[in-house]
């Protein structure tokens, strides 16, 4: 590599200096010209020695590209910057905010303008993109009337407006299961009624009996144990006996999360799985006695106790990753809910851009 620079350096003092001096004196009289000349063989010359210099060939090729996301090389600290959302939201008209419309806030979010947060690159996606992350996938939601809510943004996502009008009709059928197939990029998604974590963990021993599980996983619940047992100690052990199923479910090593497969479990696909966080509950607009005597907001921090006890969340050395609903709600505010508990669309579509993005980082892709 020495010796190629070497004579590369020679040639070029042969081709630059040697011509110059034989033209000098002929062009001495037109400075110009004379200039001219030698500008013409510099950047000659500089064509010739470029593949010669490594550091100046890759300045010249990086600067050609264009950057990466720097998402993928800051994995964990991108992760914990996804819900840093900032909203610009009119005040409703109230009477026109109905459950499970995607329209029924005007206004719209997007991530806070912070060095740190423009680093990780996160993106809102369009209907292609979206439709490339999620072509062949199999997506479960499971949980109560926020995970329906989680279901109508993700869908609008991938489904064109005369569609999703029949999609909500179906989906909004209380206290019912539902399931469509996107046949124009092969995704099934399965909304799983489930208001307790019991029948989270009924769901993830089902998974474990079949041996199938889907790529992508979103489920929580509270509000319903909340409302109707009112008990967080009770709470409490149901979410670590759900982790415990969780974890005896994955083909992956709990304590890291993301290690890679156990022992004789190499060809088993590792689900992306999210806790759907429960909302910010404003008592005061809550719509029936019970639920204001009862969901309190010391009734909510116990609960909120229990559950970050449970070590479910990756940040406690647990499986799941928290789309968290409760700062995203927060953020909102009272303006964008109607009744204390269920928010306007604009939350539950920040919420589904964050999972989005934490696929892309967590897959380690780009689009």
């Amino acid at each position: 590599m020495v010796g190629a620079v070497q004579y590369g350096a020679l040639a070029a003092c042969v081709v630059l200096f040697v011509p110059m001096v034989m033209a000098g004196w002929h062009l001495s009289r037109n400075k110009m010209l004379f200039f001219s000349g030698a500008l013409f063989i510099t950047l000659a010359v500089g064509v010739h020695l470029t593949p010669y210099f490594p550091l100046i060939s890759n300045f010249v090729n990086s600067s050609a590209k264009s950057p990466s996301i720097v998402v993928l090389e800051n994995r964990d600290s991108c992760i914990s910057l996804l819900h840093n959302i900032v909203y610009d939201v009119k005040i409703p008209n109230l009477d026109d905010m109905i459950e499970g419309s995607n329209n029924d806030v005007d206004g719209s979010w997007a991530w806070a303008r912070s060095d740190p947060v423009a680093s990780c690159g996160f993106q809102k996606l369009g209907r292609a993109d979206v439709s490339d992350l999620l072509n062949g996938s199999w997506v479960v939601v499971a949980g109560d009337s926020q995970a329906r809510l989680v279901v109508v943004s993700l869908l609008s996502l991938v489904l064109r407006s005369e569609e999703m009008d029949s999609v909500k009709v179906d989906l909004f059928k209380r206290h019912s299961d539902y399931q469509i197939v996107v046949d124009e990029i092969g995704m099934k998604l399965d909304f799983v009624w489930a208001p307790y974590v019991r029948n989270l963990t009924d769901l993830m021993i089902e998974f474990k009996g079949n041996k199938n599980y889907p790529d992508v996983l979103v489920m929580g619940v509270g509000l319903w144990h909340m409302l109707h047992m009112t008990n967080s100690s009770d709470y409490g052990v149901s979410l670590r006996l759900l982790r415990n199923s969780v974890v005896s479910m994955l083909p992956i090593s709990p304590e890291l999360g993301t290690d890679g497969p156990v022992t004789g479990s190499a060809s088993i696909r590792s689900p992306h799985i999210f806790w759907l966080g429960m909302p910010v509950l404003i008592n005061s607009m809550l719509n029936s006695e019970e639920k204001r005597e009862k969901m309190r907001d010391a009734m909510r921090d116990a609960y909120d106790k229990e559950f970050y006890g449970s070590k479910l969340l990756r940040r406690s050395d647990g499986p799941l990753l928290l789309l968290d609903i409760q700062a995203l709600s927060q953020k909102c505010g009272q303006r964008c809910t109607v009744d204390g508990m269920h928010y306007g669309g604009l939350v539950y579509e920040a919420a589904v851009h964050v999972l989005l993005n934490a696929l892309l980082i967590e897959s380690h892709q780009k689009l």
